[in-house]
């Protein structure tokens, strides 16, 4: 679900987290951009960050912070990356963190960073600093909805989903919302997101089922093919519940679907959010050798601005697709064993156009907002499924007028 409003029926609290949401002027003025997240002291938090060698300083101090102690802060900005600013950066942050612990009345190390925005800019910490007591005054269970929002670079739209999973010991919540639009393509991307559940799940178990649960999600999508320097993704546990987890159970396996069925929906959420974005892509390839090979080709046809421009104009320019496959690393692949389907249709096989095919029936399936580019390699059983969006001029004009 993508919900808008504050204390939206959709969106579930989680019992033991807090959101507050407020405008420090980072972004523009009066517009919401900085978040507290409060976290009930006990509650344990999972994370994976970006794998950009030029990550942010908030990554860098996210980390070195998780290592100490067990959080009870998350402090997020948008309007400004805190990336590419060395030093300099990492003191802003460290500083930012130690005026939140100071006002909470925690340790330094027990706050966890966030920020996302323009790179290579200095953090305007006075009015982040400034603007915390009223992120922390408006704290409330039912502060998601305004936290959605409240995290926004170019998304269009907040992104929020949450559901009731029910276990043998009775029903626990989970929550998640992020944001991301454009610099997306996760080895974690220019997201960030923030799941939290009331379930009662160790440290370590909590961390195997965020990155299980990454691996076929935001580890999937792709807006452009840039790997941002400041993703996170964040799974917090409070246990106030007091239900929990048993690994090899029937408990652990339905909790880890509903976890990795909400971050795909964030993650699609994104997706179709894209800057510029018109229509969503899946592009689902099969007959692979092993995983790694089917992914290569999923990434390699979604990251072709060529297909990418057929699929916006709504053009069935089908050549684009297999020239993709061609080239994305598959050296001994036997071109006519490879079939290629636009959502039911049959566009290509036998290494050339299918017999019986339709260029009218193509363009109706292009037309679509939703479509599936099915590619099936007959070499094996790998198989690998991946999210796109199309490139539009709009995706030009925002990232060429980004800072302007």
């Amino acid at each position: 679900m993508v919900a808008e409003r504050s204390g939206d029926p959709m969106i579930l609290p989680v019992s033991g987290i807090r959101l507050g949401t407020t405008a420090a002027g980072i972004k523009r003025v009066g517009h919401p951009d900085l978040v507290v997240c409060e976290l009930v002291a006990g509650t344990r938090v999972a994370a994976v960050f970006t794998r950009n060698r030029f990550c942010a300083a908030p990554v860098h101090v996210a980390r070195e912070h998780m290592a100490i102690t067990p959080p009870r802060y998350l402090l997020i900005n948008t309007g400004n990356a805190n990336a590419g600013t060395g030093a300099a950066g990492l003191q802003a942050a460290k500083h930012c963190c130690a005026v939140l612990a100071q006002h909470g009345g925690v340790r330094v190390d027990s706050v966890l960073p966030f920020s996302t925005g323009v790179i290579g800019e200095p953090l305007p910490v006075k009015r982040l600093t400034d603007a915390i007591p009223a992120a922390l005054a408006g704290l409330d269970d039912n502060g998601w909805a305004e936290a959605a929002t409240g995290i926004l670079t170019t998304d269009t739209v907040p992104k929020a989903v949450c559901c009731r999973v029910a276990l043998s010991g009775g029903e626990v919540t989970l929550t998640g919302i992020a944001k991301g639009a454009g610099m997306i393509r996760p080895d974690m991307a220019t997201m960030l997101a923030f799941i939290a559940t009331d379930a009662d799940v160790t440290q370590a178990r909590l961390q195997e089922c965020l990155r299980e649960a990454v691996r076929t999600t935001f580890h999937r999508i792709t807006v452009d093919g840039d790997t941002s320097t400041n993703d996170a993704c964040v799974l917090m546990g409070t246990g106030a519940s007091r239900i929990g987890l048993t690994p090899g159970t029937d408990d652990a396996e339905h909790f880890q679907d509903a976890l990795t069925d909400l971050a795909r929906r964030l993650a699609q959420a994104i997706v179709r959010d894209g800057e510029g974005a018109t229509r969503l892509i899946t592009i689902d390839v099969g007959g692979a050798r092993d995983a790694g090979e089917a992914e290569a080709v999923a990434f390699t046809i979604a990251h072709s601005p060529l297909v990418k421009t057929a699929v916006f104009a709504g053009d069935p320019n089908w050549g684009r697709i297999l020239a993709a496959i061609g080239r994305a690393g598959v050296d001994d692949m036997d071109v006519e064993r490879v079939t290629l389907w636009l959502d039911d249709l049959c566009i290509a096989a036998d290494g050339a156009r299918a017999v019986g095919y339709c260029e009218q029936a193509a363009r109706e399936r292009m037309a679509r907002p939703e479509i599936t580019i099915r590619v099936h390699l007959g070499r094996g059983q790998g198989s690998a499924i991946v999210w796109t969006c199309d490139f539009s001029y709009e995706y030009v004009r925002i990232n060429a007028e980004y800072r302007t």
